[in-house]
Parts: structure tokens; C-alpha cells; sequence
């Protein structure tokens, strides 16, 4: 494991997590460089893209996150979070975070978001 995720759990809809990723100092050194991302898995489905923040700050969304979901990252923690509002049952998935350079990926073992209802 790599990147470590951490912050899912249970929650009802309507409410909000916050989901933290750090890179630890001996993998990514230089940790500004990294393009990081945020994906998920439901149960069943494939593996999708939810927000990403490249090493410049640039951040974009799944149309699903958008206007709920907010992405930032602190380059002196080597850390990427995903604030999550107004949760929804579809939001139910483990969530893992991404970091790209140089066309290669790592991720992070995934943490467990529950949404009920």
C-alpha cells in the first residue's frame, strides 16, 4: 500500500464526510508534482472517476460530485481530501485516491463510504 486513505464510514443521506489521503515522504518526495485523484467502486460496478486536482491546482468533477463534493490538496502534508455534502444512498462505495506522474499511477487501499437511508 501506497497511498493512504482513511475518513469513510456511515452516514445518513443528507449528511457529510470528509476523506483524507496521504502520501507517505518515502514514495512521493515530491509530492506537488502529482496530478491526485479521487475515484470510487459501488458494489457491482466498475471503478469511476470522482474529482481530481492537478499538481497546479486545477480541479474538475464527476457531474454526480459536482456542487457537493470539493477537492484540495496541502503540497506540505502530501495530502489530497474530498469534502463530501448531501450524501446520497448512490454515493455508497469504498473510495480511493489516485496520484499520477509521469503517466504512472499509484492508489491507495480505498476507504469505505456507507450513505443510508
Amino acid at each position: 500500500v501506497q497511498l493512504q486513505a482513511c475518513g469513510g464510514g456511515l452516514v445518513q443521506t443528507g449528511g457529510s464526510l470528509r476523506l483524507r489521503c496521504a502520501a507517505p515522504r518515502a514514495i512521493f518526495s515530491v509530492f506537488r508534482d502529482y496530478d491526485m485523484g479521487w475515484y470510487r467502486q459501488a458494489p457491482g460496478k466498475q471503478r469511476e472517476f470522482v474529482a481530481g486536482i492537478t499538481n497546479g491546482g486545477r480541479t474538475t468533477y464527476a457531474d454526480s460530485a459536482k456542487d457537493r463534493f470539493t477537492i484540495s490538496r496541502d503540497n506540505s502534508r502530501r495530502t489530497v481530501s474530498l469534502q463530501m455534502r448531501n450524501l446520497k444512498a448512490d454515493d455508497t462505495a469504498v473510495y480511493y485516491c489516485n496520484a499520477v506522474v509521469d503517466q504512472t499511477a499509484s492508489w491507495g487501499q480505498g476507504t469505505e463510504v456507507t450513505v443510508s437511508s
